[in-house]
């Protein structure tokens, strides 16, 4: 397969011996997309509550009715300029929902990338990008699971960052390298697996046993 792959990434293998040359079907796994797509649908579906709650009666001729800083309030189509601060805020909420349904959409549809593994180094190849690892990054905790001919593999990294939760404490979230949809995912993963813990960092811990 090394012949039929772009001539950047074979530069950047240049010359060494691989474990495996795969490509995915996708960038992302579908999971991730629909995690993604159903959050918008949430949001948006909650912004636009208020959005016809503030504007729909506009459109119909009547006046709007609210309360600001504890004082009622009435706008209508010919006096609008009690709507202008509420409406910029429920617009910049409506463009964070715009915004996570366009990022679920191109996670769902956005192409595959190439992936190769030596015996030092771990290669994600995209679109004239290459993102490396060494085998040492990746702490060995893997996710797998197919589906017919194809399969998913989830390589967890050892760098990650910390998320805040709102009812509880915050959560390390490690990185993660997905390889969505490739084949021969059962041969791969082991391969990987044998790499991971050839280069692992952490010095084992030796037991001496007396007596």
């Amino acid at each position: 397969m090394t012949n039929q792959i772009p001539k950047e990434l074979r530069a950047i293998i240049d010359g060494e011996q691989t474990d495996f040359i795969t490509k995915s079907k996708r960038n992302h796994p579908k999971k991730k997309a629909y995690g993604v797509l159903f959050f918008s649908l949430l949001w948006n579906g909650f912004v636009s509550i208020f959005v016809f709650a503030f504007f729909g009666p506009l459109f119909t001729g009547d006046e709007v009715h609210f309360t600001s800083n504890g004082t009622p309030v009435t706008a209508s189509a010919e006096d609008w300029g009690e709507l202008i601060f509420p409406g910029i805020i429920i617009g910049v909420f409506l463009l964070v929902g715009l915004g996570m349904l366009i990022w679920g959409l191109r996670m769902f549809f956005s192409s595959g990338a190439y992936f190769v593994g030596t015996e030092t180094r771990f290669i994600k190849y995209r679109k004239g990008q290459a993102e490396i690892k060494d085998w040492e990054q990746f702490s060995g905790n893997i996710n797998m699971n197919s589906k017919g001919t194809y399969g998913n593999l989830e390589l967890e990294l050892r760098t990650g960052k910390m998320q805040s939760r709102k009812n509880g404490p915050s959560k390390y979230v490690p990185d993660m390298m997905y390889l969505a949809e490739i084949k021969n995912v059962f041969d791969i993963e082991k391969k990987c697996r044998i790499r991971i813990k050839e280069n692992d960092p952490t010095p084992a811990v030796k037991t001496d046993n007396y007596g």
